[in-house]
């Protein structure tokens, strides 16, 4: 099967280069609404902003979902300081060591963007005595403005104020090793691996077997994103990223499946089924178990829904931080999530 290395390579970069906080997804949405629409597949919108693109198959009595997520890490303005700074608040499970000296964007409710840097608020050697050793958390961290501001009410008149979204610069990069490191590829690597599905069924001329409906959803880094999915859903089998270190297996060229994560096992014959796929395809793959990890496919199922799931992904080095993958491990997710709906 020849994958699309350009395609995958292409939308990777143009949607992670667009800021999606949880919260603020609505840019990126509308991009990913436009590449679909390129491909002639229907797409949708439940009430909190999740798109739903649905792919017929030779079977439509039974329905498969593909929740991925495409909101990200960020922040926003908790209030202005005297000095006109920002201080803030997290979305989602920052780890703020890696997040001293990012640049970053403040998009205001008014519609502006404004950059800045996030720094420890004993951000210079030469003057603060715990500027090395300053514990970096939210409330020693705040945000400096590329702006002419002295104090909170030059800020204000910029329209910056509480409850701005905050994005942190991206720095994606594709090394001729094939390795790719951005922030953010939790999830936007798992989300190009599905949407390269509707490229795929098109140029092999194949329908998958039951009817598959992708879900991007868009509060997923605060633990609802998939919580409520379409009636008609069966099963799930998410693509989020794969967890690297410790005594996990999984490495940035495989297709992890994860068997357990937080929220307790996976579905046995799905798991199964994606083993027995990745041995007969001669897949890189591993079976993990996620300790600190909950996906859509979790969400979904504390929700209530009806449903049995599993779990799979790239292998993703550096979670909530400055991360890295392979495009080896994108490519096996592609066949696998492939292998599994056609076969």
């Amino acid at each position: 099967m020849d994958i699309n290395k350009e395609f995958i390579l292409k939308l990777l970069k143009e949607i992670i280069d667009i800021p999606s906080p949880t919260g603020y997804t609505k840019n990126v949405m509308l991009h990913i609404e436009n590449v679909v629409s390129e491909y002639g597949y229907k797409i949708s919108s439940n009430k909190k902003g999740n798109r739903i693109i649905e792919i017929e198959g030779e079977d439509n009595s039974y329905c498969i979902g593909i929740p991925v997520h495409v909101d990200t890490l960020g922040a926003m303005v908790r209030s202005v300081n005297s000095d006109g700074t920002l201080k803030i608040t997290s979305i989602g499970g920052n780890m703020y060591s890696t997040l001293d000296g990012e640049y970053c964007k403040i998009h205001t409710r008014a519609g502006q963007t404004y950059t800045g840097t996030m720094l420890s608020t004993s951000p210079a050697v030469h003057v603060y005595p715990d500027a090395k050793t300053k514990e970096r958390t939210e409330d020693n961290m705040m945000v400096r403005i590329d702006e002419v501001v002295k104090n909170k009410e030059d800020v204000i008149k910029l329209q910056i104020g509480t409850g701005d979204f905050i994005s942190i610069e991206p720095k994606f990069e594709v090394a001729s090793s094939g390795y790719i490191k951005s922030r953010y590829l939790d999830n936007k690597a798992g989300t190009v691996c599905a949407l390269s599905l509707m490229e795929l069924f098109i140029r092999m001329g194949s329908k998958p077997r039951n009817r598959v409906k992708i879900i991007i959803s868009s509060y997923e880094e605060v633990g609802h994103g998939s919580s409520n999915i379409p009636a008609d859903i069966d099963e799930l089998v998410g693509i989020d990223m794969g967890c690297i270190g410790l005594d996990l297996s999984c490495t940035e060229q495989d297709v992890s499946i994860c068997a357990k994560d937080s929220s307790g096992p996976y579905d046995y014959d799905i798991t199964n089924k994606l083993i027995e796929l990745s041995k007969k395809h001669n897949l890189n793959y591993a079976v993990d178990i996620y300790p600190m990890y909950g996906s859509d496919v979790s969400a979904s199922l504390e929700g209530g829904n009806d449903i049995k799931g599993a779990l799979i992904g790239p292998g993703v080095h550096g979670s909530h931080g400055m991360e890295r993958t392979h495009i080896d491990g994108i490519i096996n997710t592609i066949k696998l999530i492939y292998a599994y709906l056609t076969e």
